[in-house]
């Protein structure tokens, strides 16, 4: 088997850390009691939505794109199978991405109760930058080869516009943000928000940490 690259390796350790640590931990502070106790039901949801959503149709391909075993290198395909490629992005998505940045949000809005139970723009804006600034950054730093000119994502539910509609947004070092990419980060964001607004329980969302 070839060696891996630098940029290669980063790629393979930051893809299981960021969706194995949630996995982990989420469990184990809802135990001990250490998060609200809606975290944990979130987190499975929004695992289910982005498998749904986005990140399984983009790993296969499944209409009009090209699966991820054809978008990346051989090495990369050993390293991280295409079975469980799209699981791994799932889990980090949820975990790492939605439950950390709702953490961030939170934290930023100096931890009030009512900060996901009623709309705030300046939350709903956070949200939205912290979410598609990691996208950004992700497919600018890791998973550029993956969506290199040429290389076609999927139509998926929350990528409705699919191939037909797939604008370069901008460029940079000779690498591209397109549409196709960004969609389900957008949609995502307000389904996020109005949906924790309106199904939140009432209790306390700092009751499990500020009392520690």
């Amino acid at each position: 088997m070839d060696l891996l690259s630098f940029e290669q390796l980063r790629l393979v350790i930051v893809v299981y850390l960021s969706a194995l640590m949630p996995l982990i931990l989420i469990p184990i502070l809802h135990r001990q009691k250490l998060i609200p106790s809606w975290v944990l039901r979130f987190y499975g949801a929004m695992f289910v939505v982005c498998a749904l959503g986005w990140e399984l149709w983009f790993n296969y391909g499944l209409v009009a794109g090209d699966s991820v075993s054809v978008r990346r290198v051989d090495i990369l395909n050993q390293m991280i199978p295409l079975h469980i490629n799209g699981l791994l992005n799932s889990l980090a998505d949820a975990g790492t991405i939605c439950c950390g940045g709702l953490l961030l949000v939170w934290l930023l809005m100096g931890r009030g109760d009512s900060v996901y139970r009623e709309w705030n723009w300046r939350v709903f804006s956070l949200l939205m930058v912290i979410f598609i600034g990691q996208n950004i950054f992700v497919e600018m730093f890791l998973y550029h080869d993956q969506l290199a000119d040429g290389k076609h994502l999927s139509w998926a539910p929350l990528s409705p516009l699919g191939i037909w509609f797939d604008p370069v947004l901008f460029q940079f070092n000779d690498r591209s943000i397109r549409l196709s990419s960004q969609l389900p980060w957008l949609i995502l964001t307000q389904l996020l928000y109005l949906g924790l607004i309106r199904l939140l329980p009432q209790s306390k969302l700092s009751q499990s940490v500020t009392n520690q």
